[in-house]
C-alpha cells in the first residue's frame, strides 16, 4: 500500500465505536462490547487509591491490562494489511493499552474506553509514522503528503483531471517547491526488493537481473589503487609532468612551455617516468 492511501485510512480510522470489538447476542445481532467492561470501573478506583509502590496496585494493573487486551488486539487487526506485520501491530497496540491504564484517572469521571481507544490508536499511528517508511522522512513532510492527497482528490473532482503542482500549491496555500518535495516524499514509503520477480509468472527473473549494467570502468579501480601510491613517490617535477599530461590533458609542447624546457626533453622525461612506473608495478 502506498503512503497516500495509508494516511487516508489512518485518518478515517478515528471512531471509538469502530475500534471496539463486537459480539453477537442470541439472535445473532451485533452488539458493542463497550458495556462488557463495566466491572472494571471499581478496579480503577481501587488502584487509584493505592500508593504507587503498593504490591496490590501492580496486581490490579495487570488484571486491567488483561481485561482490555481484546480492545487493543481489535484495533491492531483494523490496521493490519498496510505493509506492517500483524504481530508488530498487536505489540504496539498492547503498549498503547498499558500507557492508557497507567495514565487513566478515574477521579476525572470519564469512561476508560473513551480514553483508551484514542491512546491505543495514536500509538499505532506513531508506529506507522516512525517505522513504516522505508526511508526516513521528516514528520512535516509526512503531514504535508496527507494534505496533498486530500487536495489532489478535491481538485481532480473539480477539474476532471490530475492537478499540477502549481495548482495544488495554490489550493493548499503552500509554496510550489514544498509541494514538489511532498510529492517526492510519498515515494519513500515503500521500496521494492531486488529479489522481487519482474513478472507474476513462474520462473520470472528477479529485478536484480534486469536493472543496472556492467561498469566499463570498474576494472580501473584496481589500477587506480595500484598507481596512485607510486605517483606519490615520484619527485615533484616528475609528478607534475604526469599530472599535466594525463590529468590536465596538456600537450608536450604546453608542458615544455610551463617548465621552461624543450619539448624533446619533456618527451624523454615522460618515457623514463612511465618505464619506471611500469617496472615498479611489475615488481
Amino acid at each position: 500500500m502506498n503512503a497516500p492511501s495509508l494516511v487516508e485510512d489512518l485518518d478515517r480510522s478515528t471512531s471509538r465505536d469502530e475500534a471496539l470489538p463486537v459480539s453477537r447476542d442470541r439472535s445473532g445481532t451485533k452488539t458493542r462490547r463497550g458495556d462488557d467492561y463495566s466491572h472494571c470501573r471499581p478496579l480503577f478506583d481501587e488502584m487509584a487509591a493505592l500508593p504507587a509502590d503498593h504490591p496490590e496496585r501492580r496486581r490490579l494493573r495487570e488484571r486491567l491490562i488483561l481485561e482490555f487486551l481484546p480492545v487493543a488486539e481489535h484495533i491492531a487487526v483494523r490496521f493490519s494489511g498496510r505493509g506492517q506485520p500483524r504481530e508488530d501491530l498487536v505489540q504496539v497496540a498492547r503498549i498503547g493499552l498499558m500507557k492508557a491504564v497507567d495514565r487513566f484517572d478515574p477521579g476525572l469521571g470519564g469512561e476508560f474506553l473513551a480514553y483508551a481507544v484514542p491512546t491505543v490508536m495514536g500509538e499505532v499511528r506513531r508506529f506507522f509514522r516512525d517505522t513504516g517508511w522505508a526511508v526516513h522522512v521528516p514528520r512535516g513532510m509526512q503531514e504535508l503528503r496527507t494534505r496533498l492527497t486530500r487536495g489532489t482528490t478535491e481538485l481532480t473532482q473539480l477539474l476532471g483531471r490530475a492537478p499540477t503542482p502549481t495548482e495544488l500549491a495554490g489550493h493548499l496555500d503552500v509554496d510550489v517547491e514544498n509541494v514538489r518535495e511532498g510529492l517526492l516524499a510519498a515515494n519513500s514509503y515503500q521500496t521494492s526488493s531486488l529479489d522481487k520477480p519482474v513478472n507474476d509468472g513462474d520462473g520470472s527473473a528477479p529485478l536484480a537481473d534486469v536493472v543496472g549494467e556492467l561498469d566499463s570502468r570498474f576494472e580501473l579501480i584496481e589500477d587506480r589503487h595500484t598507481v596512485v601510491p607510486l605517483l606519490k613517490r615520484l619527485p615533484d617535477r616528475d609528478r607534475a609532468i604526469v599530472t599535466m599530461r594525463f590529468f590536465d590533458g596538456l600537450t608536450q609542447s604546453q608542458i615544455a612551455e610551463r617548465l621552461g624546457i624543450s619539448q624533446m626533453h619533456v618527451s624523454r622525461l615522460l618515457t623514463k617516468i612511465l618505464q619506471d612506473l611500469r617496472g615498479r608495478i611489475e615488481t
